[in-house]
């Protein structure tokens, strides 16, 4: 979270420099952007019958993001974090290491946050730290003709499925005042996410995907509908 880190400290080095923006309580925040998502995976083995230490690893995928949030007081917020599925090519790892793209799988993992924010709400910079849960709904899982010759060889061709999950998220961000209505966001959001997937010979695999979110967003608020 080397970003997040280096942000804040450029900010509390500025300290809390008087600005237009006021993101104050009572206010609705909407913002939109890029949101960079990148699995650390440790993978589990594919169980029997497959080649001993049989893993996967997980591509990274960027898409559009957008975010609705409401100042609680002038330093605590509630925030949604919405978007498209991402789309992540995986991977053999481990004695499947250098197979190529063994599949492909989309996720979809809203978030809510609850925020703190540093600074007065018309501070220049106001760095801010989130706590919030993250569901991760799998679909669209597609093999490839790869895992097939891995797992079925010769048979049809090999399906699975990703299960499910609810995880803990941790953030850290800056947002800077543009003007009074607009500002810009950088945030590092850190997921536990542990999950198994189940293939259509049998085989099951369990793994911690522990993704490490980057997103940049431009963002407006104002006090109502």
């Amino acid at each position: 979270m080397n970003t997040a880190v280096k942000a804040l400290a450029l900010a509390a080095a500025m300290g809390a420099a008087s600005g237009a923006s006021a993101q104050a309580a009572g206010e609705w925040v909407v913002k939109a952007g890029l949101n960079k998502i990148t699995p650390k995976v440790k993978s589990g083995n594919v169980s029997a019958p497959a080649l001993p230490e049989s893993r996967a690893d997980i591509g990274a995928d960027t898409q559009p993001v957008f975010t609705i949030g409401r100042m609680l007081t002038d330093n605590f917020s509630v925030e949604l974090d919405l978007g498209v599925p991402y789309k992540h090519k995986i991977y053999g790892s481990g004695s499947l290491e250098g197979t190529g793209q063994l599949a492909t799988s989309e996720v979809l993992p809203p978030t809510a946050f609850l925020q703190y924010h540093l600074f007065e709400p018309t501070a220049k910079f106001r760095p801010y730290a989130g706590l919030g849960v993250t569901y991760a709904y799998f679909r669209s899982e597609t093999g490839s003709g790869q895992l097939t010759a891995l797992l079925n060889p010769g048979g049809p061709p090999s399906t699975f499925s990703m299960k499910n999950k609810w995880a803990a998220s941790a953030q850290l961000g800056v947002s800077m005042a543009i003007n009074e209505k607009w500002f810009a966001d950088i945030n590092v959001v850190k997921t536990k996410l542990k999950t198994s997937a189940r293939y259509s010979t049998g085989q099951t695999m369990d793994a911690a995907l522990d993704p490490l979110a980057v997103g940049v967003t431009v963002g407006y608020h104002f006090s109502g509908f």
